[in-house]
C-alpha cells in the first residue's frame, strides 16, 4: 500500500474516497485536488482507512459527482482494491457486523 510518496511533484495529488454498502454499486464520498487531496488523505490515516494509489482509477473515480455510484465498467478496478482493503482488515464482506482484525 503506497500512500503520497507515489504521485510525483509534476501533477496536483488527486484523492478520492468511496463507501460500499454491499447492497449496490460503492458510492462516491468525497474527492479533491492538492490540499482537499491531502486532507482526504490525512482523515483516512487518522481514521485507519487503507489508502491505495491508482493515478489512473483516481482520474477515472474523479469525474462522478460526490454521492453518485460508480459506474459499471469501474467495477472491475475498485473490487480490485476492495479486496485488497478487506484482506488487510480480516474482513469478510459476504458476512455483516464484522469487526476489523485489531479492534477488539
Amino acid at each position: 500500500m503506497s500512500k503520497h510518496d507515489d504521485l510525483s511533484e509534476e501533477a496536483p495529488s488527486k484523492a478520492v474516497a468511496l463507501h460500499w454498502d454491499t447492497r449496490n454499486a460503492p458510492r462516491i464520498t468525497a474527492s479533491g485536488l492538492g490540499v482537499t487531496a491531502e486532507q482526504i488523505m490525512r482523515i483516512a490515516e487518522a481514521h485507519d482507512i487503507p489508502l491505495h494509489a491508482d493515478r489512473q482509477l483516481a482520474e477515472a473515480l474523479a469525474q462522478i459527482p460526490i454521492g453518485d455510484e460508480i459506474p459499471a465498467e469501474l467495477y472491475v478496478a475498485v473490487a480490485e482494491v476492495l479486496a485488497f482493503v478487506f484482506a488487510l482488515a480480516g474482513i469478510d464482506p459476504r458476512q455483516q457486523h464484522q469487526e476489523p482484525r485489531g479492534q477488539d
